[in-house]
């Protein structure tokens, strides 16, 4: 009986090349992404609509069959799947099956949150829901807070469902906007209780930006500081609020980003001091906006801002920023301050003084600090005198925002503008919510030239134009259209404040608004028409949040 064993051989040295290694491992990662494939054609197979009545049990089939379907791919895998989908999307894959719903608030999916609430009870319990889910982890929080259409309703003013015009009928009006704006307040407490409870112990948070607009300006003062001693007598809300604020910043490891601007009090002087020396040396961009702040009282300090060493971003009331500031900016251990947003309110500017602002040496040492500085300024009714003494001429003034109730904007300022800044500006935005509508302040009155015509003229870099509660003759917009071009890419203008000359009207043979719109269109080499609805446009109708948002961008543009 013969027995022929085989003896396998040794391989002769080099059989097994690099080469043979890598084609075996790129074969069995081909397989392994084939398999995959096939799981996941399978699943969506499954997936696809609701099957016909022949075809369903070859759908439940596709999902519970084949290794079980979507129960069976690993947890990995579906974050990776749901990392190319857009968040209404995640949602509604997240309603297959439990396994997919546990990875929907996988960390990975969430390293930013943006949310914008209406300050409404409605609201609390999605808030609630989502900052349990995502507040421990989340790297970039930013969060909006609007009071939307508390003077609307019945019983607001306008409503007309009142009987009563006289003194008794102004008497119910009051109390019934008593009693919605406390139960806004109340609910704006508590949210903002919600996601600061959330993010106490968050150590991975890097960019936190706070926003809340919910300040009605009256004659008597802010309705927002009116009824907050009645919703929060004792003050406890309020305190505890500013702890927890203390207490994020104390916590934090990675705080880049810090930007809380019309928050009701929430940041006071001393909340920065609660950010360690490690942090405040890294931060890069802070924001600290509030004229709800009593007194002279201000939120940083000159002290304070030598700690900022890394700051490339900063945006302050412009009373609080100081000549000293502007020293402390320029010296060589700091980094070159690129993004600078000033607001001048004049709630500000009446109970501090503009003595100790940055005069025009400090801005030029500025702009040598950083030839890159750019600044952005944003005035709330403030005096022609007192525009005078802000806008010194070494100013890189890129933006700049006119928002008025009582104080007009002249001509001076914005031809003083268009002279001082035409290197840099690249935003006008020219706003006046006056009540009589009957007569709009004309800038061009007593000027041989219109000063929005020589803005247009010397400001080769102006983008945006954005005009309302100023006259502005359709001629004129004609000139700055054709002056600026296809370079002008944005040109609002509310219809109302658009006049025309008596010759144009009396052109029996010529449309003159459709005349104005063919001729703005053809200078700017794009379809035109002047604003109709201003309620459609933020930049008139929520100013602060306009200007929260621009400087948010304006700042990330680095």
């Amino acid at each position: 009986m013969l027995l022929f064993l085989s003896v396998p051989q040794p391989r002769p040295p080099g059989a097994r090349t690099r080469a043979g290694a890598a084609r075996v491992a790129r074969w069995r990662r081909q397989r392994l992404r084939l398999q995959q494939l096939r799981r996941l054609r399978g699943l969506l197979r499954g997936l696809r609509g609701r099957p016909g009545a022949g075809s369903r049990r070859r759908g439940r089939m596709a999902l519970c069959g084949q290794a079980a379907g979507a129960a069976s791919l690993p947890s990995e895998l579906i974050v990776h799947i749901f990392s190319f989908l857009p968040a209404p999307d995640r949602l509604r894959a997240s309603a297959s099956c439990s396994h997919w719903r546990e990875c929907l608030f996988y960390p990975a999916l969430w390293p930013q949150l943006r949310i914008c609430l209406r300050v409404s009870p409605a609201e609390q319990p999605r808030l609630e829901f989502l900052m349990r889910k995502c507040g421990w982890f989340v790297r970039e929080l930013r969060v909006e807070f609007a009071a939307e259409n508390y003077l609307s309703g019945g019983g607001g003013p306008g409503d007309g469902s009142g009987a009563d015009t006289g003194t008794g009928g102004e008497e119910v009006e009051a109390l019934q906007l008593s009693t919605r704006w406390l139960e806004v307040l109340r609910t704006y407490l508590e949210l903002v209780l919600c996601v600061l409870v959330s993010i106490r112990n968050n150590r991975n948070l890097q960019k936190f930006s706070l926003f809340g607009d919910i300040s009605v300006l009256q004659q008597q003062g802010s309705l927002s500081n009116t009824y907050l001693s009645k919703v929060d007598p004792d003050g406890k809300k309020i305190k505890q609020i500013q702890q927890l604020f203390e207490e994020i910043l104390s916590n934090s490891r990675q705080l880049k980003w810090l930007s809380c601007g019309f928050m009701l009090e929430i940041v006071t002087p001393t909340s920065l001091s609660s950010l360690s020396n490690s942090i405040a040396n890294t931060m890069e961009h802070l924001s600290l906006l509030d004229n709800n702040i009593p007194g002279n009282s201000t939120l940083i300090t000159t002290v304070e801002l030598e700690r900022f060493v890394n700051l490339r971003s900063l945006a302050l009331d412009f009373c609080d920023f100081t000549a000293e500031m502007a020293r402390v900016l320029t010296d060589s251990n700091h980094v070159p301050l690129q993004r600078l947003s000033l607001l001048v309110h004049n709630v500000s500017v009446m109970h501090k003084s503009l003595d100790n602002m940055p005069n025009d040496e400090h801005w030029k040492a500025l702009s040598r600090k950083s030839t890159s500085l750019r600044v952005y300024i944003m005035a709330f009714d403030i005096k022609s005198e007192d525009m005078l003494k802000i806008l010194k001429p070494s100013i890189p003034l890129e933006r700049i925002h006119f928002d008025s109730y009582i104080t007009c904007v002249s001509g001076a300022i914005v031809d003083l503008i268009s002279r001082q800044y035409d290197k840099f500006l690249t935003h006008f935005i020219l706003m006046n919510d006056v009540i009589d509508t009957s007569g709009f302040p004309d800038l061009s009155d007593n000027r041989n030239e219109d000063p929005l015509v020589l803005l247009a003229w010397r400001c080769t870099k102006l983008s945006l134009l954005a005009i309302h509660g100023y006259t502005v003759w359709a001629h004129n917009l004609i000139a700055i259209a054709r002056l600026r071009g296809s370079d002008l890419k944005v040109l609002e203008v509310t219809e109302e404040s658009i006049d025309f000359d008596q010759g144009e009207l009396a052109d029996q043979d010529v449309d003159p608004v459709h005349n104005l719109i063919e001729q703005v269109s053809l200078g700017l080499g794009q379809p035109w028409h002047a604003v109709m609805d201003i309620e459609s446009l933020s930049v008139f109708t929520e100013p602060n949040r306009h200007f929260y948002r621009e400087m948010q961008s304006f700042s990330e543009d680095i």
